[in-house]
């Protein structure tokens, strides 16, 4: 389990990591590695050949004493000076590490040396070797640089003791060239590793940018996007299945919209056959049964007339009056299924002369404005989809909403018609508007208002009253 450090550590590492590209991920990781690789053994070869060098240094540092503790027995024994001097001379002509080369004398007297500007305080008691020792070698810290300092006894010490100093700077100077050698072969396989990632990450992203793009475009809705499959790996393969993918919602959408038309069709037939036997219910009712109605009233009044019965005259009236009232209701009947002024005055007079009737059928008091519709008349499915869709409204405040005021509002602005239903009423959740009864009226609207490419929006709250927008585009005609 994670610490909450560790994990607020990681989350903060990937918040700067996952925000980066795929290609600079990539680029690196590949240059991470050549780095890592290559300091890393430039570091190991380092210090593997300083310590191989080392070791060689120390051993010539003992082969070189050596020599010359052999070589100086016979020239301090016979107090040949000069001859060891020159031995000393050539030795350090000879080893291009020796620094300088001394002999010190059995009582510890410096015979002979190679420092021409005198003999440098403290180095004779820098080192000594004991007769039983094969050799003796400290590490001496100077102006010049570090020097290993080798002391061998000659003649078993009984002849003095033979010392070299060897300097590291060749060492240091060798080590220093291959290091510069593998850090200029880093920086080249670094060159050729970016080059080579680079190209690497055009062939892996660029598919995969595609994919996004694609991706994109269909998001947005376009369905008739499609990618090449770059190769035959697995980023071929999503191509495959994002191409897939695209071809079925395309068919899917297709089909959709082939239902959306079909089922559009059968609404707006089925609104259109409503309308049409509204029309013709209405007329009947106006032409035929109003007429009989009428015709009946007349014949009972005259039946009542003629009649010497006070009784009969009596009833003939009541009867009369019954009939009338019929014949009144038959007229507001034949209004609600089509009014005539819709057809013949157009939306604002409908409008009024409903609203009207409304406010004498209910308690409820309506504003009404309308603007822009004075000049020119609204296309007939328009009008007649706005008059339901008002209609429908204040029937469903009057009956559901215990209001006391709505206000109706109509207009035509900029290419569209837009009417706008508010009432103080009770209110109610626009996401259950479906499930109560009294909602089953608002589909009829949005049905009416989509089928003619408009929109239908409820805002809503309980306790709060409702207002509902409705939105139709008129196109170029109806400007």
């Amino acid at each position: 389990m994670k610490s909450p450090f560790a994990q607020q550590w990681f989350d903060s590492f990937w918040a700067v990591a996952g925000a980066v590209s795929v290609r600079t991920k990539i680029l690196g990781i590949i240059l991470g590695l050549v780095l890592l690789l290559g300091l890393g053994v430039t570091v190991q070869v380092r210090a593997a050949l300083t310590r191989t060098m080392d070791a060689q240094l120390q051993e010539q540092a003992v082969s070189v004493a050596r020599d010359l503790a052999a070589r100086a027995t016979d020239l301090i024994l016979t107090n040949d000076v000069y001859a060891l001097h020159q031995l000393l001379i050539e030795t350090q002509t000879n080893n291009s590490n020796v620094r300088y080369a001394f002999v010190v004398d059995g009582s510890g007297r410096v015979i002979a040396h190679t420092f021409g500007d005198g003999f440098p305080r403290g180095l004779l008691e820098s080192n000594t070797v004991s007769a039983f020792d094969h050799h003796h070698t400290v590490i001496l810290n100077t102006d010049e640089g570090t020097l290993w300092d080798t002391a061998v006894p000659i003649f078993d010490g009984r002849a003095g003791i033979a010392r070299v100093g060897l300097s590291e700077a060749g060492v240091r100077s060798a080590v220093d060239t291959v290091t510069g050698q593998l850090l200029l072969t880093t920086v080249f396989v670094s060159v050729i590793g970016i080059t080579a990632a680079a190209f690497l990450t055009w062939v892996l992203t660029r598919p995969i940018l595609k994919l996004a793009q694609a991706a994109q475009a269909v998001g947005r809705g376009d369905l008739s996007q499609r990618v090449p499959r770059w190769a035959k790996d697995e980023v071929g393969d999503l191509a495959e299945a994002f191409n897939a993918m695209t071809a079925g919602l395309a068919k899917a959408e297709e089909e959709q919209a082939e239902r959306e038309q079909l089922r559009a069709r059968y609404v707006s037939g089925v609104i259109a056959a409503q309308e049409e036997e509204r029309r013709r219910i209405s007329r009947e009712l106006h032409d035929s049964t109003s007429q009989s109605l009428t015709s009946l009233i007349v014949g009972m009044k005259a039946l009542s007339d003629a009649s010497d019965s006070p009784a009969l005259r009596q009833r003939g009236e009541e009867l009369r009056q019954v009939a009338a009232q019929t014949l009144d209701e038959v007229h507001n009947l034949a209004l609600q299924l089509r009014p005539s002024v819709l057809d013949d005055l157009g939306l604002p007079a409908a409008l009024q002369r409903y609203i009207a009737d409304c406010q004498r059928r209910y308690p409820l008091r309506i504003d009404l404005a309308i603007h822009g519709l004075a000049e020119q008349r609204l296309p007939p499915d328009v009008e007649t989809a706005l008059y339901r869709i008002v209609q429908e409204s204040l029937t469903n405040v009057a009956r559901h909403a215990q209001a006391c005021t709505a206000s109706v509002l109509v207009e035509r602005r900029n290419g569209a018609v837009r009417a706008i239903i508010e009432d103080d009423g009770r209110g109610f959740d626009p996401e259950s508007a479906g499930k109560a009864e009294q909602r089953l009226g608002l589909y009829g609207i949005r049905e009416r208002a989509e089928l003619l490419g408009g929109a239908f929006i409820i805002e809503s709250e309980p306790g709060r009253g409702a207002s509902l927008f409705v939105e139709i585009p008129l196109g170029e005609g109806g400007q």
